[in-house]
C-alpha cells in the first residue's frame, strides 16, 4: 500500500500511537508499504508552530525519517489538480493533501470525515 499521511495522523502516530486506529496502525507499522509525509503538511506544522498553535521540540523532518516515512514534495501537477476539487473541505492543506494523493493515486490515512466526500481511497 502507498499511504499518505494526514498531518494529525502523522503527530499521532509519532507522540500518540494510541489515538489511531487499529487499521492504520497496522497499516502504518507495516514494513511492505510505503508510508508518506507531504512537504504540505510539514508547512502546516511549521505555519502552526510560527502562529504559536502549535510547539514541538524535535526535528520534525529527522523523526519522520527515523519513523520509516518518505518524504513527498507538492509537485506543480499536484497543484494545478486543486482546479478539479468541488469546495467540499475549506482546509487548504487538507485540499492539497486530497489533490496530491488523487494525482498519485495514494491511499490517505485521516480520521477527517470530511475527505470522504471526495474521489479519494482512505484509511480511516
Amino acid at each position: 500500500m502507498r499511504l499518505l499521511l494526514d498531518t494529525h495522523i502523522f503527530l499521532w502516530a509519532i507522540a500518540d500511537p494510541v489515538r489511531l486506529n487499529a487499521a492504520q496502525r497496522r497499516e502504518i507499522e507495516d514494513p511492505t508499504n510505503n508510508v508518506y509525509l507531504s512537504s504540505i503538511s510539514v508547512s502546516e506544522l511549521a505555519i502552526k508552530a510560527s502562529l504559536g498553535k502549535l510547539s514541538f521540540d524535535f526535528d520534525l523532518l529527522a523523526i519522520a525519517e527515523k519513523s520509516g516515512f518518505e518524504l513527498l514534495d507538492f509537485s506543480a501537477s499536484d497543484a494545478l489538480h486543486l482546479k478539479n476539487l468541488p469546495f467540499h473541505h475549506r482546509d487548504p492543506f487538507d485540499r492539497m493533501l486530497i489533490a496530491q494523493a488523487q494525482v498519485r493515486d495514494l491511499f490517505i490515512a485521516t480520521q477527517d470525515p470530511t475527505f470522504a466526500l471526495y474521489a479519494c481511497r482512505l484509511l480511516r
